[in-house]
């Protein structure tokens, strides 16, 4: 499903639906998927909805994703998280 998510997120061969990706990565991110948990908070990050990004990103860091860690840093240093 993350793979689905990506194509329809980005639009890659496919009309682009950023909700249709969103789903798909967060019934991935549900089966455990650390990928789409990072994905998921990063959207929610561009979106300005800092706390719910912070809870996939802190999710999907404990699950061993450094990408999901240096931007959970980020928003510390940019003061979106305390």
């Amino acid at each position: 499903y993350f793979q689905l998510g990506l194509v329809y997120y980005d639009g890659l061969g496919v009309e682009k639906d950023e909700t249709k990706g969103i789903e798909y990565w967060q019934h991935a991110a549900m089966n455990g998927d650390v990928s789409s948990r990072g994905c998921l908070g990063v959207t929610e990050l561009q979106a300005g909805n800092f706390e719910n990004a912070l809870q996939h990103l802190m999710i999907s860091a404990k699950m061993g994703d450094q990408r999901s860690l240096n931007a959970i840093k980020d928003m510390f240093k940019e003061g979106h998280a305390t």
